[in-house]
Parts: C-alpha cells; structure tokens; sequence
C-alpha cells in the first residue's frame, strides 16, 4: 500500500522520526491504530446516543430552545466574571 502525504505532513513525519528515533512507517502505523482506535469509540458513543432518543430515555431540544439556553449561561457567566 502507498500513502502519499502533503509536503508539510511529509516534513513534519520526517522531523518527528528524526526526533523520536522511529521509522516512519512505524510512526505511521502507530497514528492509524490510534485512529482507528478514536473512530470505533465515537461510533459507539454515536450508537449508544441514538439508541437513547430512539428509546424516548433522551428528549430531543428544539434548536432554537438550545441556542436560547446556550445564550443564558453565556450571559450568566459573563455576569458572574464581572
């Protein structure tokens, strides 16, 4: 397999193996494993999440309800820094 990278990911690659004393390839294996590792924990949050509203365990908010609350602790924060 190939992976072809910007020159600036290509740099920063090249330093960090200098750096650090690894291959690239190790580098590089080790990034996507820490990747692959992230993307099955944000799908299993995803899936929980959805199974909640789905369920009725968790109640939607209207847009405009969150912006609104959103707005308020922003205000309240900024009132209680003062």
């Amino acid at each position: 397999m190939e992976v072809h990278f910007t020159p600036e990911v290509e740099a920063r690659l090249n330093q960090l193996a200098t750096e650090t004393g690894r291959g690239k390839d190790e580098l590089v294996q080790d990034a996507m494993a820490g990747y692959f590792d992230e993307l099955v924990q944000v799908r299993k949050m995803l899936d929980s999440r959805y199974d909640d509203i789905k369920s009725g365990r968790v109640k939607l908010i209207p847009g405009d309800e969150a912006f609104e609350r959103l707005r308020a602790k922003s205000q309240a924060r900024r009132k209680s820094q003062a």
